[in-house]
């Protein structure tokens, strides 16, 4: 039997293709009720988003406006002018939601922090559990819908910008991503379902084009609603 890892970067372009990659940009839009909820609905309702495959930096072209553009590095986040100006910073970003509760109001850099990590993994997984630091390993099948999905559990170090220290992905029988399971440290750490659906070859890569966000019973089973996030994406490239 096939190491599940290898199948599923096999499934999503190859481990060859994923070096090479130096951008991916991806356009569409991000919205959901966690938006509305930390004052910040809309934000992202038209996402232009251009991502470093090979460290964690990202870029939202006209975020907050024409003319301004949000970037994200573990570090720092910041909103500047195309020439350089900068509008807003902020320095050790995560360090910003200490003390938060489940409905406290963010600001645009709190936004820009949790919006650029959460793209940033999105998007480079697979490629991302084969990084420096990241240990998985297999758990038992998870049966959805009549389905049979094989799982990772993948511990992450601290040293990369990420939901939670544990998270699972499901795949399905040809190794693509449907689901994925985390508890963000910056919400509390509440458990939620992260769904992957509609996946396109672009550039040899293969990505999911429609994804949303659920709560998780205790059980594990995943809720209808509310649906907390939702990611659109209408254009993607690759270079």
């Amino acid at each position: 039997m096939r190491a599940l890892l290898d199948l599923v970067l096999d499934a999503h372009g190859g481990l060859r293709r994923w070096q090479q990659a130096r951008t991916i940009r991806a356009k569409g839009s991000i919205g959901g009720l966690l938006w509305t909820l930390r004052g910040q609905e809309g934000i992202l309702a038209t996402t232009d988003a251009t991502v470093d495959v090979q460290q964690q930096h990202l870029v939202f072209d006209g975020f907050t406006g024409p003319g301004l553009r949000g970037l994200f590095t573990p570090d720092r986040v910041a909103i500047e002018r195309y020439d350089g100006q900068v509008v807003a910073e902020r320095r050790a970003p995560r360090g910003a939601f200490a003390g938060h509760g489940p409905d406290t109001p963010w600001d645009q850099l709190h936004a820009l922090y949790f919006a650029g990590y959460a793209l940033w993994n999105y998007l480079t997984a697979p490629y991302l559990l084969t990084r420096d630091g990241v240990v998985v390993e297999e758990l038992q099948p998870w049966r959805e819908n009549s389905e049979d999905w094989r799982r990772l559990r993948a511990r992450f170090p601290q040293t990369l910008a990420t939901h939670a220290a544990e998270q699972v992905f499901y795949y399905d029988a040809a190794g693509l991503l449907r689901r994925h399971d985390y508890a963000p440290d910056v919400l509390g750490s509440t458990p939620a379902a992260h769904f992957s659906e509609n996946h396109v070859t672009v550039s040899g890569l293969v990505f999911p084009t429609h994804r949303y966000v659920v709560p998780v019973q205790e059980d594990g089973h995943a809720m209808p609603e509310p649906i907390l996030i939702t990611i659109d994406l209408t254009e993607l490239s690759v270079t």
